[in-house]
């Protein structure tokens, strides 16, 4: 069994995972590797809720706002880049903490992505000219119908992860899901999963105090500054798509508020979906004791 460890700190939107994830870094000395998709831009930091300056001085992280909108980097890279800067804090730490939001980034580094079928370009184009003539509910439709088991899990309101696994489950002739449970590469740590929780109510409300707050903080300036790039696939997310929604004239402001509360909870609630399945991720309550945690981890 291997020497080293990577401790995963996943949950739900807004749950607390920053403040874990530093704590735990602290107790065993250790840096952060941040899988949160949405924090990897250097362009986007309200409404991705990047760690506050204080925390990112007080930890080192990596992988937030480390590459531009304009460049395209997939889940594929990320875990090609995750596992080198692994290896690389392994020389000197036998701990490493990694803090995402995103369950396929945070599965694709400890238990390697699947192999997929190769997908007609001219698959992907239609795909996105379906996307812009009929609308994202007709992708949702069309998923539903070739992979209610991905439906169910996937961000629905992600575009890009839409079309993905339809074209996957076109080009194939079966489900997108039917690649994911391939056999994985071996890697050179353990990893030990913890989640954060809490009951519905407590993670709806924190979710609407944080919308609030991002918009205090100048969200819609953020999203004013980026509203020629809203066609990138990096903007394709909540957040940024209602507020530019808005600002086509589709709906007035406090509406666009609203919508984005509305989606961060639905977008919350398929986080939990996905990391329900996974049986191996250790349950804290989200007004955790740090001792406690650590007990429940058995690490020493």
């Amino acid at each position: 069994m291997s020497s080293k460890t990577l401790i995963a700190v996943v949950g739900p939107t807004a749950i607390g995972k920053t403040r874990l994830g530093i704590e735990l870094a602290q107790h065993f000395g250790t840096e952060i590797i941040s899988a949160d998709s949405r924090q990897f831009f250097k362009e986007m930091q309200i409404g991705t809720a990047v760690p506050t300056r204080e925390e990112l001085d007080t930890v080192t992280h990596h992988f937030i706002q480390h590459i531009s909108i304009n460049e395209p980097y997939s889940v594929g890279d990320f875990e090609h880049d995750a596992i080198a800067k692994l290896d690389s804090l392994y020389k000197s730490h036998k701990t490493v903490v990694m803090v995402g939001g995103s369950g396929l980034y945070v599965d694709a580094v400890i238990k390697g992505l699947d192999n997929f079928p190769q997908v007609d370009p001219g698959l992907r184009i239609q795909l996105n000219k379906n996307l812009e003539n009929l609308g994202l509910v007709s992708l949702q439709d069309e998923l539903k119908k070739r992979d209610p088991n991905y439906y169910e899990q996937v961000d629905l309101e992600n575009p890009h992860r839409v079309i993905r696994a339809l074209e996957v489950s076109i080009s194939a002739g079966k489900p997108y899901s039917s690649f994911l449970k391939q056999d994985k590469p071996i890697r050179n740590f353990n990893a030990v999963y913890v989640g954060i929780n809490a009951e519905r109510e407590v993670i709806y409300d924190r979710i609407n105090q944080r919308v609030d707050l991002m918009m205090e903080n100048g969200l819609l300036e953020e999203a004013k500054a980026l509203y020629s790039f809203r066609n990138l696939n990096a903007l394709q997310t909540v957040g940024y798509r209602e507020l530019f929604a808005h600002m086509d004239g589709s709906f007035d402001l406090a509406t666009a508020v609203e919508e984005i509360k509305k989606n961060t909870r639905r977008f919350a609630k398929r986080q939990l979906t996905w990391l329900r399945k996974n049986e191996q991720i250790i349950w804290v309550d989200y007004m955790y004791d740090l001792t406690t945690v650590l007990n429940q981890l058995q690490l020493n």
